[in-house]
């Protein structure tokens, strides 16, 4: 099964859907604010949501949004990565509410083989999250490094470390 690509199975203007999608339940979205604490009660109080913000309801958190989105291109954008290196902008457009799903894609923008570092190359990619009915809800651009297929067969292989089984002693 392929986790992530190497440098070399870029290609600038490919578009990789990302599945599955996800339905983000109101535990979700809590957990998340309790563990990063973010205790706004835009996200975590639904009678001062309802009362008090613009949206009537609770909005679930941007940075859930962005981690969902940024998780779900892993296998198809950073599963080889080597380091991430840059998240050059992140825009909220619309607000997510408890119970919408949310489905990711990403275009490769650029590619450039690193001057400085032999075998790798730095690929630019924008990834774009939708919401259930085609709303466009986030757009970020990063910049990752990720090995050439020679720089990987070097190293070990698709899964370096991987210990091999052994039989019943």
């Amino acid at each position: 099964m392929r986790f992530g690509r190497t440098f070399d199975e870029f290609t600038v203007g490919d578009v990789y859907r990302h599945w599955p999608g996800k339905t983000i339940t109101e535990y979700d979205d809590h957990l998340f604010c309790l563990l990063t604490m973010n205790h706004h009660p835009l996200h975590l109080d639904a009678n001062y949501a309802e009362y008090s913000a613009e949206f009537g309801r609770n909005v679930v958190v941007g940075n859930y949004v962005y981690s969902l989105l940024l998780g779900m291109s892993v296998p198809d954008v950073s599963g080889k990565a080597i380091a991430n290196l840059e998240v050059e902008s992140l825009r909220h457009l619309a607000p997510t509410y408890h119970g919408d799903t949310l489905y990711g894609e990403t275009t490769v923008l650029a590619k450039t083989p690193s001057r400085s570092r032999p075998g790798r190359g730095v690929v630019s990619v924008e990834t774009r999250g939708h919401k259930q009915d085609g709303t466009l809800v986030c757009v970020f651009r990063r910049k990752v490094m990720v090995p050439t297929a020679a720089y990987v067969a070097a190293h070990g292989g698709e899964q370096p470390g991987r210990p091999e089984p052994r039989g019943e002693e």
